[in-house]
C-alpha cells in the first residue's frame, strides 16, 4: 500500500501530531507499506523531497507557534504527489497542506482519510479578538465539516471527535484511534539515579518531596491556571509535594506571575522548553502525572509519562473517561480538595502498592505503540480503499 500523509508541521519539529504523525509513518513502514509525508515548510523556497518526505514552501504563522502556512494550490506538488501515486491520502491537520490533500484525492480518485487532533474551539483566541470568536467558531465549524463531508473515512484520538463532528454540524462515524507513544524511549529503567537526582537538583525540589509534573504546550488551552488555583486553595506545606511544569508557550510568563501572586512559587517550577529527547529523566523524577486540561483529545504527553511508571491525576473528563481508570493507572479529581487528597493517598501507600500502580501504569500504554497504531489505521485504510473503489464503479 501507498500511503500519503499531509501534516502542517514535521520533524525536526515536535508537537503531538508531529509525534503520532512519525510513528504512524514508522508503523505503516514496518508493515512494508510506502510512505510519502507532505508537510509545509517555513524554512525552504521551493519544493524539497527530501527522502520520503516532501518539504513545501510557506510562510511562518506567528500566532500558532510558528507553523509554516503553506499554499494548498501547487501544480508541483500535485505532480510529485501524482509521481508517488498513492493507494490513500491522510490528511492530519486542516490548513494549506491538509486542504491540498483533500482536494488532491479528489483530483486522483482516490480515497481520503481525515484524524481530526484538535478541537479547535480552545484555540480560536489565538487568531481572533475575543469579540469575533463566536464569528470565528462558525467559520471554523464550516470548515471541519467541508473537510469532513469530503473524507472516506474519519478518525480521532477519542471520543471527544465524534462530539465535536456533531457539534459542528455533521453526523459521521468516527473511528476512535488511540495515540501512539515511544514505550522504548520512554522506560524508567533506562534512566540512571544519577540523571534523576540532577533534574531535582537543578530545579531545588528535595530528594524526599513528591514531585508532579505536566507536559505540554504552555497555553490557555491547557488550563495549568486550574492547576494552581487549585494548588494554592488545597496543597499545604505539610504536603510536601512540588509542581513542575515542563514546556514553554504564549502564557508561560502570565502563569509564572500567577503563581508568585498566589504565593506558590516555593513549589512552583516552570522549566521553560525541554527538547523532547531530553524528557524521560524529568518524568523518571517525578512521582505523578497531573492535568486540568479538557481540551486534550488523548495526551501524548500524557502517554509518555504513562510509559515511564507515572499514575496520572486528571481531572474529570467525561470523554476521555477510560483513559484514566481510578486506582489502575492513575486517579480522578473534580476540585481542589479531591486533588489533594489523591495526592496525600498516594503518598500513603505502602512502596510495593506505589511500584505495583506504576507498573500497571506502564502496561496500560504498551499497546500504544508504533506497529500497533499502523496495523488499525491499515485496516481503516483497507476499508476506505474498497469503499471508494464500490463508489467509483458506481459512477460509472
Amino acid at each position: 500500500m501507498r500511503v500519503a500523509l499531509f501534516v502542517e508541521t514535521y520533524l525536526p519539529y515536535i508537537n503531538g501530531v508531529v509525534t503520532h504523525v512519525k510513528l504512524l509513518k514508522e508503523g505503516l513502514e514496518a508493515l512494508g507499506h510506502e510512505v510519502l509525508v507532505i508537510t509545509a515548510d517555513p524554512g525552504t523556497y521551493r519544493h524539497r523531497l527530501q527522502g520520503n518526505v516532501l518539504h513545501c514552501p510557506a510562510k511562518k504563522f506567528k500566532k500558532l507557534y510558528g507553523y509554516g502556512l503553506a499554499s494548498p494550490v501547487s501544480q508541483k506538488r500535485l505532480r510529485i504527489l501524482k509521481n508517488f501515486n498513492p493507494d490513500v491520502l491522510h490528511i492530519h491537520q486542516e490548513f494549506g497542506v491538509g486542504l491540498f490533500g483533500a482536494m488532491a484525492a479528489k483530483i486522483l480518485k482516490k480515497p481520503l482519510v481525515y484524524t481530526l487532533h484538535t478541537m479547535y474551539d480552545d484555540y480560536l483566541y489565538y487568531i481572533a479578538p475575543r469579540k469575533l470568536i463566536p464569528a470565528a467558531k462558525r467559520v471554523s465549524h464550516d470548515y471541519t465539516r467541508f473537510l469532513a463531508k469530503k473524507a472516506t473515512a474519519l478518525t480521532g484520538p477519542s471520543a471527544k471527535v465524534q462530539e465535536y463532528f456533531e457539534q459542528c454540524g455533521l453526523h459521521k462515524h468516527v473511528n476512535v484511534v488511540r495515540n501512539p507513544v515511544e514505550t522504548e524511549t520512554f522506560r524508567r529503567d533506562s534512566v540512571t539515579e544519577e540523571q534523576i537526582r540532577a533534574v531535582r537538583k537543578q530545579y531545588d525540589i528535595p530528594e524526599d518531596a513528591t514531585l508532579l509534573c505536566f507536559c505540554g504546550r504552555i497555553g490557555k488551552e491547557k488550563s495549568v491556571d486550574v492547576l494552581l488555583q487549585f494548588w494554592k486553595e488545597a496543597v499545604t506545606e505539610q504536603d510536601n509535594a512540588y509542581l513542575m511544569i515542563l514546556g514553554d508557550g504564549p502564557c508561560r510568563e502570565e502563569l509564572c506571575e500567577l503563581a508568585a501572586s498566589l504565593g506558590i512559587s516555593g513549589h512552583v517550577r516552570f522549566t521553560g522548553k525541554v527538547l523532547h529527547e531530553e524528557l524521560p529523566p524529568y518524568y523518571a523524577a517525578s512521582d505523578l502525572y497531573i492535568t486540568a486540561s479538557l481540551s486534550d483529545t488523548n495526551s501524548i504527553s500524557m502517554l509518555e509519562g504513562m510509559s515511564t511508571g507515572l499514575p496520572v491525576l486528571h481531572i474529570l473528563d467525561k470523554l476521555n473517561a477510560g483513559q484514566v481508570k481510578h486506582g489502575v493507572n492513575g486517579f480522578i479529581y473534580e476540585n481542589a480538595e479531591q486533588m489533594a487528597q489523591e495526592i496525600r493517598d498516594w503518598k500513603a501507600l505502602p512502596e510495593e502498592e506505589k511500584q505495583a500502580l506504576s507498573e500497571r501504569t506502564r502496561q496500560s500504554v504498551l499497546c500504544a505503540g508504533a506497529t500497533d497504531l499502523a496495523k488499525t489505521i491499515e485496516e481503516i485504510y483497507q476499508s476506505a480503499i474498497d469503499r471508494n473503489l464500490r463508489e467509483l464503479a458506481e459512477k460509472a
